[in-house]
């Protein structure tokens, strides 16, 4: 059963990993034209992830409670400021290695998104080692399975757009990579801790989807605005929203 847990903790990551390889199948010039449609297509992964990945499942926690509704609200909220005092106070970093302020704003971001998908896989295991009525492996599998799927555009649009800026693959690749390893070190966490980890999960969801929120609206949607012609913008974004949608209701 242990080892049933690990593979599982371990498939969200490898899902984040796989799209980050996307990087090596494409050249220098594709990368820099892919990397516009990625981050654009980003806006709507993460605006589909933010609500039917964090914000739906944590209200789903409350059960009505107005108490419980509240705190899950004021969570987003925190993740909201949060993330704009980070922006003002990284926007006064320079830049290292040459990576722009809005890609490491949403390197940032799908690390603190991947927190919470971590712990809800986590939380699944703890359930199934535990021996909860209801929880089978096959159940903790699949959500192992889609939370992965739903990862790998996600490591696609951190490591492309970084080699369009010019960025070593081999180093972009492993930025990529390294967004994802929040994932596992969470579910582990959770499981080793889910006496006290369980209770907050909802928190966590919902501060995770300000973040992501803040990032879209502060970061994506005005370079995406930006660009010409806007309509290729926006129809990406579309489909970003689309696809992650089709995969968090089919495999979630």
């Amino acid at each position: 059963m242990i080892h049933e847990a690990i593979k599982g903790l371990l498939l969200p990551f490898l899902g984040t990993s796989l799209g980050a390889a996307g990087i090596y199948c494409v050249n220098g010039r594709t990368q820099t034209r892919l990397s516009s449609l990625l981050n654009d297509a980003a806006a709507g992964v993460m605006v589909a992830a933010s609500i039917f990945s964090l914000l739906l499942p944590a209200f789903s926690h409350t059960d009505g409670c107005a108490a419980a509704t509240l705190l899950v609200v004021l969570a987003f909220l925190a993740g909201v400021l949060l993330l704009a005092l980070w922006d003002r106070v990284s926007a006064r970093l320079a830049a290292a290695g040459g990576v722009d302020h809005a890609t490491r704003m949403l390197v940032l971001s799908v690390c603190l998104h991947n927190v919470p998908e971590g712990m809800a896989v986590g939380a699944a295991y703890a359930g199934l080692l535990a021996g909860q009525a209801g929880v089978t492996a096959m159940g903790a599998f699949a959500l192992s399975l889609g939370i992965a799927l739903q990862n790998l555009p996600e490591g696609a649009i951190i490591s492309m757009p970084l080699g369009a800026q010019g960025m070593d693959r081999h180093r972009a690749f492993l930025c990529g990579v390294l967004s994802g390893v929040s994932e596992p070190i969470a579910g582990a966490l959770t499981i080793l801790l889910a006496r006290f980890a369980v209770p907050v999960l909802p928190h966590l969801l919902s501060f995770a989807a300000g973040a992501m929120a803040y990032v879209v609206g502060f970061e994506l949607v005005p370079a995406m605005l930006r660009e010409r012609p806007m309509r290729r913008g926006i129809l990406c974004m579309a489909g970003g929203f689309a696809l992650m949608t089709l995969l968090d209701l089919l495999l979630g």
